[in-house]
């Protein structure tokens, strides 16, 4: 039997494409314990999100974590759920949508096809995989691939994470086309004002806070000390962001979430700085997640209903969760630009059928003389 899969069926007639694969962290197919407890085994059982030698954590994790974690996420899940679904999944879905729309657009501007460029979706965990999505590409006649992890700052647990799974699936192929991958993008300018407008916006609806907290997630300590960057890519993004808007120093404050397990992570943690505003006495402080491009537990739940929670026990009165970039026009004019990009040198007019055949016919007839 051969190690390999089966591949797409060639024809000579059709013409090659480049493929966009957009990756995301992933969701549980519903708000039920059944569906968290399937999600968060195949996460958890991640080596890079969990740094902790397999012969000590799978013992643990099974025995411990899956049996009483998922019923708790799942009632989180449930606050947030809505009508159409898990909201990552719906907006980062109406990203692929819109990114292939722009993306066409820009590309028939530079007098190409426009459908020279195919798109598609998949979440590291869960559903649409990411093996799915380049089952998809490659059925397209996807000759070329740009990968590109919707994590604005790169880190081990999440965006080489992605890159595991992409040499995975083409690790049991035959046909391994050309392959770029996008590790970063914490200082993109067109990210960095995307993140401002949505600021400004959100202010000049809402009013402005007493703080602005940039709340990023959390990694375990150990990770930075092992030379993974993320730490550093979040106070740039920050720090970029903070500029962009015209806010000083003394009005926002960076810190982690997301905390999981006994082990110290990145410090300061949201909850601890949430709690430490709200002794201030503070009339209202707004939270903006840069490293989430898309709402979802994290920024619904954690942030908006935990977080507002914790901030107002502790003396806070108001306490705001601005939107994540979602489908925000400058956030997929800048996810078009980052991507248009990382093409450079692979969009160019296709061969016309005939002569790719003609091309193929030669090479054939060149390879039977030897």
């Amino acid at each position: 039997m051969s190690r390999y899969r089966p591949e797409p069926p060639f024809a000579h007639d059709r013409a090659p494409k480049i493929g966009v694969l957009l990756v995301n962290l992933g969701t549980p197919d519903a708000p039920t314990t059944v569906a968290v407890r399937r999600y968060l085994a195949e996460f958890l059982s991640d080596p890079r999100v969990v740094e902790i030698p397999r012969v000590a954590w799978m013992p643990l994790l099974h025995g411990v974590v899956l049996r009483t974690r998922p019923s708790r996420s799942a009632t989180k899940y449930a606050a947030i759920w809505t009508n159409d679904g898990s909201p990552l999944l719906v907006h980062s879905t109406k990203q692929k949508v819109l990114l292939s729309g722009y993306l066409g657009q820009r590309i028939k501007n530079e007098g190409l096809p426009s459908d020279l460029c195919a798109v598609e979706l998949g979440m590291r965990y869960g559903q649409p995989s990411i093996a799915a999505a380049l089952g998809k590409l490659r059925a397209a006649n996807c000759e070329k691939i740009l990968v590109l992890p919707l994590y604005p700052q790169y880190a081990a647990g999440t965006t080489a994470s992605a890159f595991d799974a992409v040499s995975a699936y083409f690790g049991a192929m035959r046909r391994v086309p050309a392959l770029r991958f996008v590790d970063t993008f914490h200082d993109d300018a067109g990210y960095i004002r995307a993140l401002a407008r949505s600021v400004n916006d959100y202010w000049q609806k809402q009013g402005r806070p007493d703080r602005l907290v940039l709340s990023f997630h959390g990694v375990p300590r150990r990770s930075l000390t092992a030379g993974d960057p993320y730490h550093c890519f979040c106070h740039v993004t920050a720090r970029l962001l903070a500029q962009e808007i015209g806010l000083e120093p003394k009005q926002w404050v960076l810190s982690f979430q997301s905390r999981f397990g006994r082990g110290e992570w990145l410090k300061p943690y949201t909850f601890d700085t949430l709690a430490a505003l709200g002794r201030e006495g503070l009339g209202r402080v707004d939270v903006l997640c840069p490293g989430f491009v898309a709402d979802c537990l994290e920024t619904l739940e954690e942030i908006g209903i935990a977080g507002r929670r914790a901030f107002q026990k502790a003396g806070g009165k108001e306490l705001h969760a601005i939107p994540c970039l979602n489908e925000q026009p400058a956030w997929l004019t800048a996810l078009t630009d980052l991507a248009f990009r990382h093409l450079a040198g692979w969009l160019e007019r296709p061969p016309d059928a005939a002569a790719r055949e003609r091309t193929l016919l030669r090479a054939k007839v060149v390879g039977a003389k030897f």
